[in-house]
């Protein structure tokens, strides 16, 4: 698996700014958690989603492929820091944990 973290860099409030994804071997999302400027989160996996999140349709292209400096963020992260968000996705007020900067 490998795992990436987005910073999405805009000002519409009802879009990700951060955008955690889990990557099978394939480049598939396996698992996914976006995090909304007001600190609402939304999550994705096999079985189901919430909200406006959902898996890609296509697999992820590389790193170099998506990054856009100013605009799109993007670098791996390890198992660890993903676990962390993907936690957080069942907490009953997501926006009351820490820095909603991620």
């Amino acid at each position: 698996m490998q795992y990436i973290k987005t910073h999405w860099i805009h000002n519409e409030p009802d879009e990700p700014v951060w955008i955690y994804s889990e990557l099978d071997a394939d480049r598939w999302e396996a698992r996914k958690v976006e995090i909304f400027p007001d600190g609402r989160l939304g999550y994705a996996d096999a079985t189901g989603s919430t909200g406006s999140t959902w898996l890609g349709e296509v697999p992820v292209p590389p790193l170099s492929e998506i990054d856009a400096p100013g605009e799109l963020e993007t670098v791996e992260i390890n198992s660890e820091e993903f676990e962390s968000v993907w936690a957080r996705r069942l907490s009953p007020a997501p926006h009351l944990l820490g820095d909603r900067r991620a």
